[in-house]
């Protein structure tokens, strides 16, 4: 069977299951005071397979549909998972430490995964399309749309926004590093679609220390 339908018929039972199971989904989501306090790490793996309702978990599921068969093809099954499952936990990472004097701050989703499987794809091919949307538009506008969020948090928003961006710095760096040649020739559609990625790292390791 397709690797990357596994990966989203898996996704989607844990998800499914953590909506029926409040007590599932409490002891798997991301939570800071969890893991910093109770050293509860597999949080940092397992909130990846949790979403927040049926929207969330079908926007994410969908966006790894169609740029993961790029980067399947063109680094191998094996990279594939290295890059999801790496991006999930570095992304997860961030948040860490971006939350880390919130011990209540939680979050669930793909997100920090499926970023950093949309910044691989679209260093090999930028101009995958979704709905006749290039991919490093629907890129731009997938973090645009996150970094918004992150920025204006809403009450009891549990989506790992801030997971964008470790998740899509891991995805990058990998490409990068396997295939320097095609980073280079698209840096300029990868430049286009890390403007909101810029911009949050702007408003954390800048704004935030004036």
């Amino acid at each position: 069977m397709n690797l990357l339908i596994i990966i989203i018929a898996i996704t989607a039972i844990i998800s499914y299951y953590g909506f029926q199971n409040f007590s599932f989904f409490e002891k798997y989501k991301f939570n800071v005071g969890a893991v910093r306090h109770r050293k509860e790490y597999i949080r940092l793996l397992s909130s990846g397979f949790l979403h927040a309702d049926m929207m969330h978990l079908i926007f994410n599921m969908l966006t790894l549909y169609f740029f993961g068969d790029d980067v399947i093809l063109n680094f191998g099954k094996a990279a594939f998972i290295i890059i999801y499952i790496g991006s999930i936990l570095v992304g997860n990472l961030f948040t860490l430490f971006y939350y880390k004097h919130q011990s209540w701050y939680s979050a669930i989703g793909a997100s920090g995964g499926v970023s950093g499987i949309l910044f691989a794809s679209v260093v090999i091919n930028p101009f995958t399309s979704i709905n006749f949307i290039p991919g490093f538009i629907f890129g731009a506008i997938y973090f645009g749309y996150s970094v918004y969020q992150m920025i204006n948090p809403q009450q009891n928003d549990n989506i790992g926004h801030a997971a964008h961006l470790g998740g899509a710095a891991f995805g990058l760096v990998y490409a990068v590093a396997t295939v320097p040649e095609m980073a280079i020739s698209n840096a300029l559609y990868l430049g286009i679609m890390a403007i909101p990625l810029l911009y949050l790292a702007y408003e954390i390791f800048v704004k935030k220390k004036k």
